[in-house]
């Protein structure tokens, strides 16, 4: 075998194998590009529980299980088999969760199912719509929504709160657990208790109240404030401005009157 024959043969071997070894990668390929897949989406879901947990579970629920009275689950069943069509919506679940949360939602679309109608139902969370979060964080937040659907289970959601009870003969004390338990948390700071990025921040009401509105007491501010909150409208939010109808106006129909009598005494408790 001639020199130009020996070429040829290495050349031709030389091709063989990269053809080989090409071949091979492709076909690992796309088990690559679905584990790296994988992989981003798993982070994602965990990016977005830990956004869920810090802006989303004082109305939704820390397991996405709802609050009574106040926000539906979304770790529902019927969540994931029927709310697209109850609202008409033409696209993707996960197209339909990035737009409500992103642009908010000023009314219900099951009134029926809470008192005072619903209104108002979700703030806007999307810093374009002049809320604190990314579009990337909100698809965060979409993916560990979406993650549920495997699990899901059927809830229900009453049209009261039930607060865990408490053994407390002190009103501070239960006033407390109606703050803790309720949606106070997911809308306002207060000291180290909550850092809701909605409403006004609480941290010194107790010392503020009876300054807002001349010749009310500070017990009757807050009880308004609960009662009919847009009587009195803060100058600030974390996000600019407060707005009339950001705060829920049913609590007076979900608390009694002893429950809002506990909330005012917390409240007054904080200077």
């Amino acid at each position: 075998m001639n020199r130009v024959q020996i070429e040829i043969s290495l050349g031709l071997v030389f091709m063989l194998l990269s053809s080989f070894f090409l071949v091979n990668y492709a076909t690992r390929e796309e088990d690559r590009m679905a584990e790296l897949a994988r992989a981003e989406q798993a982070q994602s879901i965990e990016v977005g529980a830990a956004l869920f947990e810090n802006n989303c579970i004082g109305c939704h629920g820390k397991q996405g299980q709802g609050i009574q009275g106040l926000c539906p689950p979304l770790n529902d069943k019927h969540f994931f088999t029927d709310r697209l069509k109850e609202v008409g919506w033409g696209g993707t679940l996960e197209d339909y969760i990035i737009a409500t949360v992103s642009s908010g939602r000023l009314v219900s679309t099951r009134p029926e199912t809470y008192p005072g109608g619903g209104k108002p139902a979700m703030p806007s969370w999307s810093d374009r719509y002049g809320g604190p979060l990314r579009d990337d964080q909100i698809h965060d937040i979409a993916q560990f929504i979406l993650n549920w659907k495997s699990t899901a289970m059927n809830q229900v959601v009453l049209a009261t709160v039930e607060v865990p009870g408490t053994t407390s003969n002190d009103p501070v004390e239960r006033g407390k657990a109606l703050y803790t338990s309720g949606a106070c948390v997911a809308c306002h700071t207060l000291g180290s208790l909550s850092a809701g990025q909605v409403g006004p921040n609480l941290t010194h009401i107790g010392s503020e109240a009876a300054t807002l509105v001349p010749g009310q007491s500070a017990e009757d501010f807050l009880k308004e404030s609960i009662i009919k909150p847009n009587a009195y409208i803060a100058k600030n939010c974390p996000t600019g401005p407060c707005q009339p109808n950001i705060m829920p106006q049913n609590f007076g129909d979900q608390y009694n009157e002893q429950q809002i009598s506990d909330l005012v005494a917390f409240l007054l408790a904080q200077k």
